[in-house]
């Protein structure tokens, strides 16, 4: 990536970084990680592990299609500082991607490092999905049933078959064409949509069957992502679990699995927010209340899961200004 983008991503993570900041109590945030004492560093650790499951993931997509001479470790910078900037975003796609289509573009050629990581988005997106189903099938099990428990499973349940239903016919298919189309249907970007799939066509054509041959030539490849992903939801429970029996001991970790699912799920119906502010909030409070441990321990939670997000979006940034500090100084050696 050119040195003028790469300080472009720098500067609008750090705008964000600023603001992330800028919108918690800092008293408050002090009271809280002196609460959580060693928990804090133990659950940003356990963040530097999960990473790795998700590079794992897409590292399996990128090597799909044959060896890419990619290192696990860059791309495991690349990872970090994606999800760095899509903390940021609305929708948490404006950012992140675009960023590692640009970095991976010199090693492996534009259209199969937009492929790969349109495909990783799709998986991770379709474990997520998954993640909820298994999260209603879990709760119908493990929690009593009532009329509005019932009509929030069902609910839950028809949008995550609908979804799964969508994702499988664009692992088929393709989904940047699909993309294109639904932006070409919005008044403020329709003309400037058509003139760009006028003038890409073919390079969308070419994506799209990258992307579908990715899938449908290499299934088992593309079970080993969708498995990383998924485990690596089922993971980050811990950090739920590590955080909110502090505040409530006697929760297990089956509740914590419901709270992370339900606080998840609502936070992304609520994509439409600045940095998701406010929806994952009041997704851990709602699921922490309606489990029995408490509206304090949801709200403490979130205050703890925000403040994690801050550090780590802090060392995806770093990462990327050390990973072009790393590439400045090879390239001068050479």
């Amino acid at each position: 990536m050119s040195r003028k983008w790469n300080n472009i991503f720098f500067g609008f993570g750090l705008a964000a970084l600023i603001l992330m900041a800028a919108g918690i109590d800092m008293d408050e945030a002090r009271d809280a990680l002196k609460s959580a004492s060693y928990r804090f560093p133990l659950i940003v650790m356990l963040w530097a592990l999960l990473y790795i499951l998700n590079t794992a993931a897409w590292y399996v997509i990128i090597n799909a299609g044959g060896r890419s001479g990619i290192k696990f470790g860059w791309l495991y910078k690349v990872t970090v500082s994606g999800f760095a900037l899509n903390y940021a975003t609305p929708g948490g796609l404006m950012g992140g991607e675009p960023y590692r289509v640009m970095e991976l573009k010199p090693h492996i050629g534009v259209e199969r490092a937009s492929s790969s990581v349109i495909l990783y988005v799709m998986t991770h997106i379709f474990s997520h999905l998954l993640f909820w189903l298994m999260s209603v099938l879990i709760c119908l099990l493990t929690q009593p049933a009532d009329a509005l428990t019932a009509s929030v499973m069902a609910a839950t349940t028809v949008f995550c078959a609908l979804g799964l239903w969508f994702f499988i016919s664009c692992y088929r298919t393709g989904l940047a064409s699909r993309l294109i189309n639904l932006t070409r249907h919005m008044p403020m970007l329709k003309k400037r949509m058509e003139a760009f799939a006028a003038r890409n066509r073919e390079k969308i054509e070419n994506i799209d069957r990258q992307t579908a041959a990715l899938h449908t030539q290499s299934k088992s490849r593309f079970a080993a992502a969708v498995m990383l992903e998924l485990a690596c939801r089922f993971c980050s429970v811990a950090e739920i679990y590590i955080i909110i029996t502090l505040m409530s001991p006697g929760v297990s970790y089956v509740q914590c699995i419901l709270i992370l699912a339900f606080t998840s799920l609502f936070a992304n119906l609520l994509f439409f927010m600045p940095l998701q502010i406010g929806g994952r909030e009041g997704g851990f409070l709602m699921s922490a209340a309606s489990l029995g441990a408490g509206a304090g321990a949801g709200i403490f939670t979130a205050l703890i899961v925000r403040l994690r997000e801050l550090v780590w979006t802090g060392i995806g940034l770093l990462l990327m200004k050390a990973d072009r500090k790393c590439h400045n100084s090879n390239t001068a050696r050479d």
